[in-house]
């Protein structure tokens, strides 16, 4: 295998990104993205920069000797992410009004149990 698809397997397993979600990013086939990343079939250049931007990467990333992966642990456990593409002005709005749902739930939690008490009185 090349430095450039060991280094994807190893940014994939650390990062835990499924090769589905590659696959539908990049448009690579399936099958075909489990061939190049087991070494089955070469990648060419085309493969290896639709994967790269895939990850959120440049393909000289995965091409570097000295390449590191930041550990999850690493990350704000408090926080959580992931890249859904491009969003419309609708989804940011839906997303935002969950984001602040999150934020206040204990306030809700609390007015629910609230209403529930005083309706058994």
């Amino acid at each position: 295998m090349t430095k450039y698809i060991d280094n994807v397997n190893t940014y994939l397993s650390q990062m835990k990104i499924k090769q589905t979600y590659v696959s539908m990013k990049s448009g690579i086939d399936k099958k075909k993205l489990s061939r190049i990343l087991t070494g089955t079939q070469d990648a060419s250049g085309t493969d290896m920069e639709r994967i790269a931007n895939a990850l959120g990467e440049r393909m000289e990333f995965f091409l570097n000797d000295s390449f590191s992966v930041p550990r999850i642990m690493d990350f704000e456990p408090e926080k959580i992410a992931f890249y859904a593409g491009e969003t419309t002005e609708k989804q940011e709005e839906v997303a935002n009004k969950l984001l602040q749902l999150m934020e206040n739930i204990d306030e809700v939690m609390s007015a629910k149990n609230r209403f529930l008490n005083i309706s058994r009185e």
